[in-house]
This record gives structure tokens, C-alpha cells and sequence, in this order.
């Protein structure tokens, strides 16, 4: 009975569902292919440019070589600078430790020989006034040596002269820590190129050379025939444009013909007392020192000459403790008041303001005010350099422009 029913059912569902298939079939259509030209990718540039008539033919890759080039060229002269800077900060630590062992030098060398003349001229009394036979003898041997080796130390000590040779080296550090500044203050705001880099290393090869750190061979002459003003910039510097960055726009670059008209005034004053001045004192501490070189030496071979006959006439050990007290006189006023120091700052004065006046012809030369330093930057910075304010160097410049002016242009020294 189930199997009968269950049949009939079976065979009536498969009908239906032939059905259904029948009424869902549709014919296919045959496949239709159309070709669809294909669009050309640009950027947005490219498109607003050819919206706008324009066709640019410079693809995008080349652009992006040549900003790639550009930054590479720049991060190459920022790592030629930041090596230039190390050499520098080495260079004001080197100076700066022979600056304070030379000061040394002449400390000791100074204590050492007055010691030795003094001690000589000791035993060249005591030997005068009651020695007699072996004792005679060790005295006036002893007396004459010391004074042997005191002209052979005051001799080489005065061919070097280390007070000199100290501030020599003291001016060094300065200048290489003003250089180091000028580097730093390149590379925190400016944009530095590749005669940047040039510049900065003839200025420390300038300072090498005007300042040098051996004595055999490279140390300055210490008694030239001509005093002359010290040189540590590259002679033939040219002045660049140096504004890293303005607001906006200033007309003539901050120049007017009554800045000019001051500038040449100021370098009137400056050329006509300052640096005359200081060539004057400084031929005048020359000679001084040349005289005093050239005595004390003299004085300690007469001393020692005098020690050697003591005992044979009594002009011998009058002789030898006379000399010996005027060599030990010479050498403390040379040494102690330290005149070579005193001429090496009268050098560094004398090229202070020859850089200064060069500095200024140089700028005033150059004819086109866009390639100058700006204006009033530089008349600030003139003013900062002669110790005055603004007002008080116009004020200079008006009165070098009416009459001659005997006041100094810088209040610093």
C-alpha cells in the first residue's frame, strides 16, 4: 500500500519539474565583440596642461633625475662643510693648547735665566771679596758658566721670542672660532653651494699660513726690517652676496648713495688714524725689542768675561756683577713685560683694520646692489666691529666729510 502511494507521487513531481525546465530554456545569442580604444594615462599636470594649450615635453622621470641630482649636489656640500668644520674645531684645539704651552715657555724660561744671572753674579762677588786659591777658582768657573749658558739661552729666547709666539697662537684660536661660527651659522640658515665650500678652505688655508703651528721652517720672522700689519684672508677674496633671508623685497637692497657717501668716510678715518697709528707704535715696539734682543745677550758675554779674569785687577768682578745685574734688568723688561706679545697685537690690530678697509672697498666696487651684502646689514655689522652705534657712526662720517678728524674710528682699541 505505501509503495503504491508513494508511486504515483514520484512520477508527478517529475513531470513538473519537466516542465519547469522547459518553460526557463532560452535560446543563446551568438557572442558580439566590440574593440574599445584604449585611453593614454596622464597626471593631473599633464591634463590641466593640455586643457590649457600647453604640452609639456619633458617627461616625468627626467624630472625626477634632475631633483634627485639637485638634492644629491646639495647634501654633498653640506657633508664637505660639516668635514671642513671638524678639521676647524681641531685646528682652534691645537692652537689653543701650544697658545698655553708657549705662554709656558716663556714663564719658565724667563725665572730660569734671571735665576742663572743672578747666581753667576753671586759667585763673582763672593769670589772678589775673599776667595783665594781652589776656591777662587770653582767660584770664578762657576760663575763664568752660568753666564755661558745664560747668553746661549737668552739667545735662542730671544730668536723666538715665546711671548710672541704665544699670542701668535692666541690670535689663531680666535679667528679659527670665528671661522668655526661662519660655518655653522652657513648651515643652519643659508643654502651653501660648492664656491661656499671653495671659499671656506682657502680662508683656513689663509690662517694656516699666517698663523703657523711649527718653528723649524715655518715660524715668522720675529725682527723683519719693516713692521707690517698681520694677513690671514685670502687676498684675492671676493665678497658674495650673503643674505640668506628677508621678509620681502627692500628697494636697492638697503644701498643709497648716502650710505656710500659714509662708507668712504668712515674708511678715510680708519686708514688715516687707526691703521697709521698702529704701524706707528708697532715700528716703535720693533725697535725697542730689537735693542733689548740684542743687550741682553751682549751684557751676560761681558759678565762672563768679567768673571773670567776676577782675581787679576779689580775692574774684573766689577764687571761681572754689573753686567750681570743689567742683563737680568733686560731680560725681565723684555720678557716680563712681554714686548713680543705686544707686537703681535699690534699686528693683529693693523690687519683688523685692513681687512675692514678692504672690506668695504670691495663692496663699494662691486656696482650691482643685488650681488652686495644688504645695506644696512652691512653698516651694522661696521658699526658692531668699531665698538659705535649707528648714530654714532654717521655721526663720524659727518665729521670726517666737513673736517679732518683726529678721534680714532674704533672705540675697542
Amino acid at each position: 500500500m505505501a509503495s503504491a502511494l508513494l508511486l504515483p507521487s514520484a512520477s508527478s513531481s517529475s513531470c513538473c519539474s519537466r516542465k519547469i525546465h522547459a518553460a526557463i530554456q532560452v535560446p543563446r545569442l551568438p557572442k558580439l565583440s566590440f574593440s574599445v580604444p584604449k585611453i593614454p594615462k596622464r597626471n593631473l599636470g599633464e591634463e590641466l596642461n593640455i586643457r590649457d594649450g600647453f604640452i609639456n615635453t619633458t617627461p616625468v622621470e627626467k624630472l625626477n633625475v634632475i631633483d634627485d641630482r639637485s638634492h644629491s649636489s646639495s647634501t654633498n656640500v653640506t657633508i664637505q662643510l660639516y668635514a671642513i668644520l671638524e678639521a676647524v674645531a681641531d685646528r682652534v684645539e691645537m692652537h689653543a693648547n701650544l697658545g698655553e704651552q708657549r705662554d709656558n715657555w716663556n714663564t719658565l724660561l724667563l725665572n730660569s735665566i734671571n735665576m742663572i744671572i743672578l747666581t753667576a753674579a753671586t759667585m763673582a762677588g763672593v769670589a772678589a771679596t775673599g776667595g783665594i786659591g781652589m776656591p777662587l777658582l770653582a767660584l770664578k768657573l762657576s760663575s763664568t758658566l752660568l753666564y755661558s749658558a745664560a747668553t746661549g739661552m737668552l739667545l735662542i729666547m730671544n730668536k723666538i721670542q715665546p711671548s710672541q709666539l704665544a699670542e701668535e697662537q692666541r690670535n689663531a684660536t680666535r679667528l679659527f672660532k670665528q671661522l668655526q661660527s661662519q660655518i655653522q651659522t652657513m648651515l643652519a640658515i643659508g643654502t651653501p653651494t660648492q664656491e661656499d665650500v671653495k671659499e671656506v678652505m682657502e680662508k683656513v688655508l689663509a690662517l694656516d699660513k699666517a698663523y703657523p703651528l711649527p718653528l723649524l721652517g715655518a715660524m715668522l720672522e720675529k725682527f723683519p726690517a719693516k713692521f707690517e700689519p698681520a694677513v690671514w684672508w685670502p687676498k684675492n677674496q671676493v665678497l658674495q652676496k650673503k643674505n640668506f633671508s628677508h621678509e620681502g623685497k627692500q628697494c636697492n637692497n638697503g644701498w643709497s648713495e648716502e650710505l656710500e657717501i659714509e662708507m668712504r668716510e668712515i674708511i678715510k678715518v680708519v686708514e688715516r688714524n687707526d691703521i697709521e697709528d698702529y704701524v706707528r707704535l708697532g715700528n716703535l715696539a720693533l725697535k725697542i725689542n730689537k735693542t733689548l734682543a740684542i743687550s741682553g745677550p751682549l751684557l751676560t758675554g761681558i759678565a762672563a768675561f768679567g768673571s773670567a779674569f776676577i782675581g787679576n785687577g779689580s775692574w774684573a768682578p766689577i764687571v761681572a756683577v754689573a753686567a750681570g745685574a743689567l742683563a737680568s734688568t733686560v731680560n725681565a723688561f723684555e720678557h716680563g713685560v712681554q714686548v713680543g706679545m705686544v707686537i703681535e697685537m699690534y699686528r693683529n690690530c693693523g690687519g683688523f683694520f685692513q681687512l675692514l678697509q678692504e672690506s668695504i672697498e670691495a663692496t663699494l666696487e662691486e656696482k650691482d646692489l643685488e650681488k652686495r651684502e644688504n645695506g644696512e646689514l652691512f653698516q651694522m655689522k661696521v658699526a658692531m666691529k668699531l665698538g659705535r652705534s649707528l648714530s654714532q657712526l654717521r655721526e663720524l662720517a659727518t665729521k670726517s666729510a666737513s673736517s679732518r678728524v683726529d678721534e680714532f674710528a674704533s672705540k675697542l682699541f
